[in-house]
């Protein structure tokens, strides 16, 4: 290059040889100076080299030295490292600094002395990169603000160039405050603080919020040493969640809670406030040493209670909104920030209690009965089934004692069954008053929830409100006529049904059933009978009063048995009468005996013995 010029010189020279050069003198042009250089010309070709050589760097290809910036274009970096040419580094490796200027000390690594244009080939990256791993941890020891370019956007956070390495800045640590829009970060410059290294896997954590929050201690602290309960202050809606609202103060942050939002009731805090929205707040209380303060919004305005209509009363009918369900009732908003309470058993005279959901849901729009009223507690109980008669009230009137009705059945239970006759009108079956003949050991073997049945009203509880009902009763008492029907020893043909640890259960036909003891079971030829089995039974008992038939199948051959064996007996017994009779009839009219006479009456006596030898 120095040569071309040299040419190009001689040539500029040269060419106005046509007009003669103006002369121009310099009085203060230093010749001493200019002799003593003319040395060089005097030297030889391979000192004069040498001498050049010592000039430049001496650069070794993948070495990092510092280089001086000269120049900066769109695309490209030109760096100085003292080598007879400049080398040219892509602008991109120095998107990390935008601040780059002329005159900057930079590190860059030799890539090559030459390449083929006999240009110098550096890299600021490679550089870094050789660098980077210890400037890092340094970075993390000393506790030093870096500068990172941000790459893009990652699960979680962003990546971040730091001295040529990739590290992670998780969205929690960009800023304060929380992050809405990510991409707006990408292709940023920031400062950063290196706060966790892993040396295994060579991960790098960065952090910027570490950088503010330093900021914002201080002020913090001086906004916490001026805070009073009561205040008002101006904030800005900063994050809103579903159970409440954070409030930037200034430096400080302070929550809403839900509850605090609105005397009414609120589901949600989005139904009240908006992000970045500025309103004033009052301090309810705050914690110094841990940094809370509880703010309140609905505290500026007067509590919905003490607006109230003074000339409401118990008994008065209001109208409001379903804001709140729950089993057990529902909460009505009368007015914003007045609510009373509706019991499930206040929404029906029905003594069924059912969920407050069968009744009404929330949003609709309810009347109801001012039962209680407290407002120093401000509470409120209201009634919607007080709009409506009682239905318990003339009952004597519409169901009298002896009356017929239909009933639905609600519920079972083991001494009995629970009807609804009409609407809030309830009574009980006893399972005593299910049959007058079968014995029913539980109410689903005669009929089934929500089946309709007939009943007769056989007493009235006006007070427990329950009335007192009978099913059998529809028919006559049918035991008078079973009295002569089924007399004790009488014999009738029956059925096992059923069999217990007692015994056995048997059907007698006509819808009557009796009972026969374990022991009254056995059949002659010594075996148990069983279920399905038809045998002939002997009433041993029969009660009219506890309508009870107690029967016996092993009586029938026990008693047909005895009665033979005392028919033998009984004619034994009259023959040996007979004959004691003769004898005594004999020894009176026989003055003299004879040897014939002795001899029979021998012979007769011998008879006596032996059939009074069979008789014992």
């Amino acid at each position: 290059m120095e040569e071309n010029k040299v040419i190009e010189g001689a040539a500029e020279q040269a060419a106005p040889e046509a007009k003669p050069a103006k002369k121009i003198s310099n009085e203060e042009f230093n010749w001493d100076a200019f002799e003593n250089d003319l040395d060089v010309y005097g030297m030889s070709k391979e000192d004069v080299e040498k001498k050049y050589d010592e000039s430049l760097s001496n650069v070794q290809v993948g070495e990092v030295v510092e280089g001086t910036v000269v120049g900066i274009t769109k695309r490209e970096v030109i760096v100085n490292i003292g080598y007879k040419s400049e080398g040219i580094i892509p602008i991109s490796e120095f998107r990390y600094n935008p601040e780059l200027a002329v005159g900057e000390k930079v590190e860059v690594y030799v890539e090559s002395a030459e390449d083929k244009k006999g240009q110098l080939v550096l890299s600021h990256k490679k550089a870094r990169q050789l660098k980077s791993w210890d400037r890092v941890n340094q970075a993390l020891e000393n506790d030093e603000i870096i500068k990172g370019y941000i790459k893009c956007r990652t699960k979680g956070g962003m990546i971040v160039d730091v001295f040529g390495i990739e590290a992670f800045l998780p969205g929690s640590q960009i800023d304060v405050k929380p992050i809405r829009d990510y991409d707006m970060y990408v292709d940023k410059t920031m400062e950063f603080k290196v706060v966790k290294i892993n040396q295994e896997f060579r991960n790098v954590v960065v952090s910027h919020k570490a950088l503010i929050e330093e900021e914002l201690e201080a002020q913090k602290k001086e906004i916490m040493s001026k805070l009073e309960k009561g205040q008002i202050l101006e904030g800005t809606v900063k994050n809103i969640t579903s159970y409440g609202v954070f409030i930037d103060l200034g430096g400080v942050d302070g929550l809403i809670h839900i509850t605090d939002l609105s005397w009414g009731r609120v589901n949600h805090p989005e139904e009240i406030v908006k992000l970045d929205q500025k309103l004033n707040v009052v301090i309810l209380d705050f914690d110094d040493a841990k940094k809370r303060i509880a703010l309140g919004l609905k505290q500026l305005t007067p509590h919905p209670w003490e607006a109230l209509d003074p000339n409401l009363k118990v008994g008065d009918v209001v109208t409001g909104k379903v804001v709140m369900m729950y089993d057990y009732g529902a909460f009505i908003e009368i007015a914003p920030g007045v609510e009373g309470l509706i019991h499930v058993s206040e929404m029906s005279w029905n003594q069924h209690l059912r969920s407050a959901q069968d009744f009404m849901k929330i949003g609709d729009e309810v009347k109801a009965v001012i039962l209680t009223l407290d407002r120093a507690e401000r509470k409120m109980s209201l009634g919607i089934k007080q709009l409506t008669s009682d239905p318990w009230e003339g009952i004597e009137e519409r169901y009298p004692v002896g009356s017929r009705h239909t009933a639905k059945v609600r519920n079972f239970t083991n001494f009995g069954i629970f009807v609804e006759i009409a609407d809030g009108i309830d009574g009980l079956i006893h399972i005593s008053d299910l049959s007058w003949t079968k014995k029913i050991k539980h109410p689903a073997e005669i009929t089934q929830i929500g089946a309709n049945i007939d009943v007769v009203v056989l007493g009235i509880d006006k007070e427990n409100r329950r009335l007192s009902l009978g099913h059998k009763q529809l028919e006559e008492n049918p035991w008078g006529e079973f009295e002569s029907k089924f007399p004790v020893d009488s014999i009738h043909e029956g059925t096992i049904t059923e069999i217990t640890d007692r015994g056995a259960v048997v059907s007698l036909g006509d819808n009557i059933e009796g009972f026969a003891p374990s022991r009254q079971l056995v059949k002659e030829d010594g075996t148990t009978a069983k279920v399905g089995e038809t045998l002939p039974f002997k009433v041993t008992e029969f009660s009219k009063v506890t309508r009870h038939i107690t029967l016996s199948h092993t009586r029938i051959f026990e008693d047909a048995r005895r009665a033979e064996e005392k028919a033998a007996k009984d004619e034994k017994r009259a023959a040996a009468d007979a004959a004691k009779a003769s004898v005594k009839k004999i020894n009176a009219s026989v003055e003299k005996t004879t040897l014939g006479d002795i001899i029979g009456l021998a012979e007769l006596k011998a008879r006596l013995e032996e059939a009074e030898n069979e008789k014992k």
